[in-house]
This record gives C-alpha cells, sequence and structure tokens, in this order.
C-alpha cells in the first residue's frame, strides 16, 4: 500500500473490516451496548440469526477478544458475554456509522426520529 511517503505491509481498513465486517458481528456489539449479554437475547428482532451463525459469531468475536464469556459458576448452563475494552473501543464507530446512516438516509427517517435516535446511541456509546 502506497497512499503515503511508507508502505504499509496491512491495509488498516481492510484489517478492521476483516473483523467487524463479518456478518452479526457489529449488531451484536452493538446490542451489548444496550445491556444485551445472553444468547437468546442476541437472536431478539433477528429471524435471519440461527443458532450455529450466533453460536460461530460468538466464538470468533471471543477468538478476536472484542467479548468475553462468563459462565455462571452455580449454573454452568447460564452464560453470559460482555465487551472487552478491544470490543468498547468499537463505540465511536458505532456511533460515527449510526449518524452517518441517518443523516445520508433523510427519507427513511423523520427528523423527530433521528434526533431521538442519536440521542439514545449516544447515550449508550459515548457517556
Amino acid at each position: 500500500m502506497t497512499y503515503f511517503d511508507f508502505e504499509l505491509t496491512h491495509c488498516p481498513v481492510e484489517l478492521s473490516l476483516d473483523i467487524i465486517g463479518r456478518k452479526w458481528v457489529l449488531q451484536i456489539i452493538c446490542d451489548m451496548f444496550f445491556g444485551k449479554c445472553r444468547f437468546s437475547e442476541f437472536k431478539e428482532g433477528k429471524p435471519d440469526l440461527s443458532n450455529k451463525a450466533l453460536s460461530r459469531s460468538l466464538r470468533y468475536m471471543e477468538n478476536e477478544n472484542l467479548i468475553e464469556r462468563v459462565i455462571d459458576e452455580n449454573d454452568a448452563t447460564k452464560v453470559e458475554y460482555y465487551l472487552t475494552e478491544k470490543g468498547k473501543s468499537l463505540n465511536k464507530i458505532i456511533y460515527d456509522l449510526v449518524e452517518f446512516t441517518l443523516e445520508n438516509n433523510t427519507q427513511y427517517y423523520s427528523e423527530e426520529t433521528i434526533l431521538k435516535t442519536k440521542k439514545g446511541f449516544k447515550k449508550q456509546l459515548l457517556e
């Protein structure tokens, strides 16, 4: 890559998109910012998300150190997932994506909806 006066062996944008561009990853991370942490909660409102795809995504995210898996010591069937610091660092990116979408797709949203959505995401992601 030679956009600069030095050569990068790996494009940073490409490396980031390899991680967050996988299907369901950003949606699951966004759910986690809004308090979801259980397998069944991640499936809510996502009829196309199969158990197999969700399991695969969670495992991938755990391997990438975006989330950690916590098993209840009193009940091994209770598993919760939490964002790691690396996962939490995506908050600004997610907010910027929301803001970009709202501002550039105004035909889908009323002005009131845009303001409420930005406020809701800002509260969860940036504070």
